[in-house]
């Protein structure tokens, strides 16, 4: 897709709570990936003047980090740096200088993003990255919040309102102490009040809510460790109406001087935390929604893919699994590209007569699939154990398309050496998991192991492959140009083993491509 050379790009976002940093690498080939992040907890809203200005001291400290971040993305040889400020900047009177002081202090122009753009780029990263085709997206940042409609995988309607979990902190006057019921109900009826003006956003109830911004990620992180959850991402998280209730309530009863200790809970988060949730409360009210999905891609996501890899969002939900693959299979190329495409024919091949006469539960085809383009994957940290590098690289690798429990699976299917070996694997997942899973993997990644040994000298030599199933044995009749000495061997050595898991004796044959023997 891409020809060029390794272009490096840096994303700033200036928001109201926060300034962050991303720095992107697209390689030649066209995989992209962040190679290094900042974040500097800059409190803009929190600063404003009475009259609605930006501050001096303010602006000289975020000229001083900008200059600071300007810097790491030179280290990285970064030829484009693109700075945006969201709902602090945009809503301070003095807006235009604040952005020509930064921009002559650090040398990059400042974009100041309209609530629309918000919502548009937040809502891309979001359509590229988790696989809805409906569901509302709403962005709580430090001074403004914003909410999309999407309705088959196309944003239908989109607003941004001024309140954020900064602002309303120093609205309310919320300072160090707990946080009343009294105040709390006031906060989600402000937020609800506000919204009900824009009449499609309690027009859709029963639709999930996907939730981007450091508030989302801060309960979700803190679910998470409250409840032991084992997988090691936020994106694409599940919490539940009273989830986000109960967390609100629990946090709002601490002083922030306890929050602060609370694990799982960053200290700079603790003090806006409790608005934050008021006013996804009363969102997730106003929409009736179904659930919270955290989305852990988010503003920056959004302008890297406007900026440096231009499409338009996936416009299905395979897309976004695919896309995922062809992105992880191009920064780590581990194996011959017709080995692996060969073994996943040959996989797919095997799947659908043995599924036939032993039927898997709905979704194995697709983690077969998925497992068969990247089961060498682990082989970019070593070919020896090599299973296990795959295994940990797809459950510590970010890649988008599959739920937190089928990433689980379809990692154990593409490094599937053994029922031993799979039970230790799993053995930290148990609770994520659901019965019969074990038996589902063990018989996938036989599967796999079948179909990698019918191309073991990763020649393709195997034009066609016919599959009978006849007196527990498994026919297999492949045609080719020359007799395959090495596929008989290792599909002979694992015989005995894909007949305990499969009930049937894989027995290859082999013939010439014109029908005659070999």
């Amino acid at each position: 897709m891409h020809t060029t050379a390794n272009r490096v790009t840096g994303i700033i976002d200036i928001g109201s709570n926060t300034v962050r940093l991303s720095v992107y690498q697209l390689t030649g080939n066209g995989a992209y990936r962040v190679v290094d992040q900042g974040r500097w907890p800059a409190r803009l809203s929190q600063r404003m003047s009475a009259d609605g200005k930006l501050p001096d001291e303010a602006v000289e400290e975020l000229a001083e980090v900008l200059r600071h971040y300007v810097r790491i993305c030179a280290k990285h040889g970064a030829e484009r740096v693109r700075a945006v400020a969201t709902a602090a900047i945009r809503q301070a009177a003095n807006r235009d200088k604040v952005a020509e002081r930064l921009r002559l202090a650090a040398g990059v122009d400042i974009e100041i993003l309209s609530g629309e753009e918000e919502a548009r780029l937040g809502s891309a990263a979001m359509l590229n990255s988790l696989r809805f085709g409906d569901g509302f997206v709403v962005d709580i940042g430090g001074g403004s919040t914003e909410i999309t409609l999407v309705r088959q995988r196309k944003v239908v309607s989109a607003v941004s309102f001024p309140i954020g979990c900064v602002n309303v902190s120093a609205r309310y006057g919320l300072g160090e102490a707990v946080v009343e019921q009294a105040t709390l109900n006031d906060i989600v009826a402000e937020a609800k009040r506000l919204m009900q003006g824009t009449d499609w956003i309690a027009g859709h109830p029963g639709l999930p809510l996907i939730g981007l911004g450091g508030t989302v990620r801060a309960a979700a992180k803190l679910h998470q460790r409250e409840t032991g959850y084992p997988f090691p991402h936020l994106h694409g998280y599940e919490l539940s109406v009273a989830d986000v209730a109960g967390t609100l309530q629990d946090l709002a009863a601490l002083a922030v001087s306890q929050r602060r200790k609370r694990p799982g809970l960053s200290k700079d988060r603790s003090d806006v935390i409790v608005p934050g949730l008021a006013i996804l409360r009363g969102v997730m009210e106003l929409t009736r929604a179904s659930s919270l999905v955290v989305c852990g891609t988010g503003l920056r996501d959004g302008l890297f893919y406007e900026t440096c890899h231009p499409y338009s969002p996936l416009s299905s939900d395979d897309d976004v699994l695919e896309e995922s693959i062809r992105n992880l299979v191009a920064l780590y190329p581990a194996a011959p590209g017709g080995h692996l495409q060969q073994v996943r024919k040959l996989a797919v091949a095997l799947f659908d007569p043995l599924n036939a006469v032993s039927p898997l539960p709905e979704g194995s085809r697709r983690l077969l699939d998925t497992a068969a383009r990247l089961f060498r994957i682990g082989a970019t940290i070593d070919y020896n154990d090599c299973a296990d590098h795959t295994f940990y690289m797809l459950l510590h690798t970010h890649w988008n398309g599959l739920s937190h429990r089928e990433k689980i699976l379809a990692a154990a299917v593409a490094s599937y050496r053994s029922p031993s070996s799979l039970k230790r694997k799993l053995s930290a997942y148990q609770s994520m998991l659901e019965d019969g899973d074990a038996e589902t993997i063990a018989k996938l990644g036989a599967l796999l192991l079948l179909a990698s040994a019918l191309d073991r000298s990763e020649s393709q030599a195997i034009s066609a492959l016919h599959i009978a199933i006849e007196d527990k044995k498994l026919k297999l009749l492949a045609e080719s140009g020359h007799p395959l000495p090495v596929e008989r061997m290792e599909v002979g050595n694992m015989a005995k083993e894909f007949k305990k898991i499969w009930g049937m004796t894989p027995d290859l044959q082999v013939i010439r491509t014109d029908g005659a023997p070999l």
